[in-house]
Parts: C-alpha cells; structure tokens; sequence
C-alpha cells in the first residue's frame, strides 16, 4: 500500500528528515544564478546547492579551490532571491572553516546574513568538529560532506573512489555517525562504494544524499551543468544526462550567426 507523500510549500532542515523517516527519495541539484534557480525551484526540487563546483563550471578553474568567500555569497544571493520553495545549502569554500573555528562561524555567519542562505555546507569529518560545532551554536543548520572532497584534492591527488580499502571505510562510517552526533542536519556523500554508503544511511537517522554513491541512500545531488549536458568534456560513472545542451545551444548560436550574417535576423515581424 502506497503513503501519499506530503506536499512542503516551503522546504527546511526539518522537512528533509521528514522525508528520510518517510522513505521519500531527496533531489538535489546545484545553481549558481537566479535564471536557472528560478527554473529549477519551480520544477520542484527539493534543495538547491550553491556549490564550490561554481569554481569550474561558472569561473573555469581547474579546481574549487580558488573561489572565494565573496564569490559565494554572490552566487548564493542570485539563488536565494530567485527561490520560493527549495532550501538553499551554501558551501563554505576552501579557507573559510579549516584549523580556526572562529574563522569558520565568522564565514557562515557572513553567508547567512549577506546572501539569505538557508544553510552551510562543510567538508570532512573529525578533523573539522570544533569548527561545525562553533557554528551550530549561532543556530546555523550544517550539512556533512564526506568521501570524495575535492577542497583535499592535493592531498588526494587523484578524484577516484574513497573509502575502498578496509581503514579509510571505518574512518567514513566513524565521521558520519560524528557529524550527526554534533548535530549537522544531513550529509553528502561523494564518490564511495555503493553498499558502504548504503550502510552509512542505514546506520544514522539524518538523510545522506549520494553523488556517485548508489541508489541506497536517502537522495542525489548533481552539478546541474554536468546533468545538462552543457559540460561535454566530463563522463564519470555516475552520470546521467538528461539533456545535450551542449549541441543544442551550439545549434542555435551557429544558426543565430547564419541568420544575422544572411540577412534574415531580424525580418519585417522583428522589428518597430
């Protein structure tokens, strides 16, 4: 027998627990301005991430790790101003949280109240404790990140699977259960076996949503360009394409070119 879902005007922290405790899958998605969060709030989703990943997709950097604080609260503004019903979860970018605690509650402050941000995401587990705490006591919501963490890409040095072997598995079940203790609302889960990120879900009360984690945990979240089809350089496993933007708009600037080159853009119905 099927439960009728319940209908949220207006998505919180609290609703996706609900949504776990409910069996209700969360979908995620990334946007970093208002044209595209208008569209995608209004489709339905249910939380939005203003990720780090603006950093490659929107500024070109190889990495996240040059973009900045300023730059974030710019992006998360754009979204916030565009949303009527998704939460908005912004990423703390590399810099702004790790070794100092004080740093890390001034940037999530400086979120909150500059961009609207709904909440703050960190990545990592044991080593930034002190940090998520800090935070959590101003009364800002927190979301986990764990396995794949592309802020630690030189020290990874490679974006392949975490969490493989035996030792650094038990270590990812050890800060997933931290996290929730210290009270962080829900966790990502990047690039890790499937049955371990299943176990992780399984094993705490607050939602996982995976990114190249399987189907066992409690959501998905993509990079809306890479799900788009408007990144066309960027094929890992866990992809799905729902759109080949990438030739589409191709096609119609070529023609746009052609057409205003011809003559024929604008015609007699075009113009004043």
């Amino acid at each position: 027998m099927s439960v009728a879902k319940k209908q949220y005007k207006r998505v919180t922290v609290k609703s996706l627990v609900e949504m776990k405790a409910n069996g209700e899958k969360i979908s995620m998605l990334t946007a970093y301005d208002y044209t595209m969060a208008k569209i995608v709030d209004g489709a339905g989703i249910d939380v939005i991430l203003v990720g780090d990943s603006a950093s490659n997709v929107m500024a070109g950097h190889e990495t996240t790790l040059p973009i900045t604080l300023d730059q974030m609260i710019y992006h998360a503004s754009s979204v916030i101003r565009a949303v009527e019903r998704c939460l908005v979860v912004v990423d703390l970018p590399f810099g702004t949280y790790q070794g100092n605690s004080k740093n890390a509650l001034d940037s999530s402050i400086r979120i909150m109240k500059e961009s609207g941000g709904h909440a703050v995401k960190l990545e990592g587990g044991s080593e930034i404790a002190e940090s998520i705490s800090r935070i959590l006591t101003a009364g800002i919501p927190v979301m986990g990140h764990l396995g794949l963490t592309p802020q630690s890409i030189y020290k990874f040095g490679t974006y392949t699977v975490r969490a493989k072997e035996e030792e650094e598995a038990e270590k990812l079940m050890k800060d997933a259960k931290l996290l929730e203790e210290l009270g962080c609302f829900a966790l990502v889960l990047e690039k890790v076996p499937a049955k371990l990120a299943k176990k992780v879900a399984d094993s705490i009360s607050i939602p996982v949503i995976g990114i190249g984690a399987g189907g066992g945990v409690d959501g998905q979240v993509l990079v809306m360009h890479d799900m788009l089809g408007m990144t066309h350089e960027f094929h890992p496993r866990f992809l799905r394409r729902y759109l080949d933007l990438y030739t589409e708009m191709t096609g119609a600037f070529e023609q746009y070119i052609k057409d205003v080159k011809s003559k024929d853009f604008p015609n007699e119905k075009e113009q004043y």
